[in-house]
């Protein structure tokens, strides 16, 4: 099995087109990482830095913030607001694209879906702007956000410049990082906006291993929490079980027969055939989780803003202070809220991305149909309606995988950083990129004839 990895890494530098694309690809990850760890100037980002490390973050808004960007939000980090904003604009200007008649026009016209990813951009400043003031004052007021924290994070003495600094630099980070992922799409391996997420996610893995140990090891001779023939041997199991599932979803196709009749083109004469249309059971890949945690980081900030600017009139200010805690990160209205999105874009993805109309033109257009199903309109509604069910199960699986960090962390006591982990959200991610990047290696490989990580659709055990 080991040596064959090592062939096919070998077969990957073999191939100058691939080998470029990997080298640019890393390279260009390697610069996130870097945005990550550079702080903004003025401010005390080893104080924040050791107060995650020591308390191992709040498994909160702002600690599950702090996953998806690698950790830059405690570093006081330029890329402290990632890679988020540019999703939530991402999905904004799709729901407005779809309700909205003008830029559902424009997005059929030539060059509209440029001037519509030019929109989102825009939109992404603001967001950024928005949130990185929201960041900006819980760092000029760590008391809030961090309890215990006693350093100083500000050391700046003038507020506005402090604002104007924190919040620019901020701004800068999440365009700079926008454009780079962007760049791996286009001249790298992989969706590139994804891939700037797992590597911030896979960075913070050294420090989840070093939290499972000490579950059950802690230092000074204090006495384990947690029994490691007990909770260890259920997380590992659980571990298995969620990294197979995800494979096995991930990798899940329904095969929709298709017979091709006799036609002639012209003088030529093309014989028939039947082949398959695949339709993945997970299509919307790990986009609905990403959609859902980018729109729910604004409630809780957003009702506390209220609540602040309202602090003179009690009840106004009592009555948001009092819907941010309930909906805070890992309450049942969040889980609800939270599980309810994920189903919901699970069907938004599919409804947008797929398109069983044109498909049952095109079929019609070829000479091709599905046997048992008239062409044209009852094509379309066949595939309608085999799409609709097996997205139901792809839907119910991203819930249950992605519930079950916030569960483990939340109502069992597991540390943040190991539920991640060891729960599902985060290996979701990293397991279907993952696999996506794959997908792309093999066909490089295969099309230069060498044997890839793949075949048959199946992997071949080399993870």
């Amino acid at each position: 099995m080991f040596r064959s990895i090592a062939s096919t890494l070998s077969n990957c530098f073999k191939i100058p087109e691939l080998k470029s694309r990997i080298w640019f690809t890393l390279g260009l990850l390697a610069v996130c990482r870097l945005l990550a760890v550079i702080r903004i100037p003025g401010l005390n980002g080893e104080a924040l830095s050791h107060f995650f490390s020591t308390k191992g973050g709040d498994g909160g808004l702002l600690g599950m913030y702090n996953t998806f960007a690698g950790g830059a939000f405690e570093h006081c980090a330029i890329g402290s607001l990632g890679i988020m904003p540019y999703i939530s604009a991402t999905i904004i200007i799709q729901l407005l694209t779809a309700v909205v008649p003008q830029l559902s026009k424009l997005a059929r016209e030539e060059g509209g879906r440029t001037q519509i990813i030019k929109y989102g951009r825009y939109l992404t400043v603001l967001l950024c702007l928005g949130q990185g003031i929201y960041f900006a004052t819980s760092w000029l007021h760590p008391e809030r956000q961090f309890p215990g924290l006693g350093d100083r994070l500000v050391l700046i003495d003038n507020t506005f410049a402090y604002y104007l600094v924190a919040v620019t630099i901020m701004t800068a980070g999440t365009m700079l990082l926008m454009w780079l992922g962007e760049q791996i799409t286009e001249r790298g391996i992989g969706n590139g906006v994804s891939l700037v997420i797992t590597i911030g996610i896979l960075a913070r893995l050294p420090r989840a291993v070093r939290a499972a140990i000490d579950m059950f090891f802690p230092a000074g001779g204090m006495e384990a929490n947690y029994h490691i023939f007990g909770t260890g041997l259920l997380l590992v199991i659980l571990l298995v079980i969620v990294v197979g599932g995800v494979i096995a979803i991930t990798q899940a196709q329904r095969k929709i027969p298709v017979q091709y009749a006799q036609r002639a083109v012209g003088r030529k004469m093309y014989a028939g055939g039947t082949s398959f249309m695949p339709l993945r059971v997970n299509y919307a890949g790990v986009m609905p989780i990403i959609f859902a945690q980018s729109i729910l980081m604004f409630p809780q900030p957003v009702c506390s803003w209220f609540a602040n600017t309202f602090s003179k009139t009690p009840f106004i200010a009592d009555s948001f202070r009092s819907l941010a805690q309930t909906l805070n990160y890992g309450s049942w209205l969040y889980l609800v809220i939270y599980s309810g999105m994920i189903l919901f874009f699970s069907y938004f993805w599919v409804a947008t991305q797929f398109n069983e109309i044109q498909i049952a033109d095109d079929l019609k257009k070829n000479g091709g149909y599905i046997p048992g199903v008239r062409p044209g309109q009852g094509t379309s509604d066949y595939l309608h309606h085999a799409m609709s069910r097996i997205t139901l199960a792809g839907a119910i699986f991203l819930t249950v995988i992605a519930t079950i960090p916030i569960i483990l962390g939340r109502k069992l006591a597991i540390p943040p950083d190991v539920a991640q982990f060891f729960g599902g959200t985060s290996i979701l991610i990293a397991v279907g990129v993952l696999l996506d990047t794959m997908r792309q290696v093999e066909s490089h490989l295969m099309m230069r004839h060498y044997d890839g990580f793949l075949k048959k659709g199946k992997i071949r055990g080399r993870f």
